[in-house]
């Protein structure tokens, strides 16, 4: 407990982009490049760095696709993904005394 907690903290998930990314498809499960866009307010370059750490680290997955002749990107949460982010809110919760 405490901060011996802060090793435990996700790198890769903890930045803010990152973390609203996992926050959103805790939630949604799968969501388009677009819609993630809009809800993070994030530029497209912006947000396709951190989805593609995100895929580096196994914890999201991208499928690229058409529909309508328009390039369709979805990202859904990995079961990798899933478990490291609820390691990072345990340990965030140890941090602050929320969980145990």
């Amino acid at each position: 407990m405490g901060l011996a907690d802060l090793g435990r903290i996700d790198e890769v998930i903890h930045g803010r982009m990152r973390l609203g990314i996992m926050v959103y498809l805790a939630d949604a499960e799968r969501a388009d490049f677009t819609e993630l866009k809009t809800v993070l307010d994030a530029t497209q370059g912006n947000l396709s760095v951190h989805l593609k750490k995100l895929e580096e680290a196994g914890f999201v997955a991208i499928d690229k696709s058409f529909r309508d002749n328009k390039p369709l990107t979805r990202v859904s949460i990995t079961d990798e993904g899933r478990r490291a982010f609820s390691a990072y809110l345990d340990a965030i919760g140890s941090l602050i005394g929320g969980r145990d």
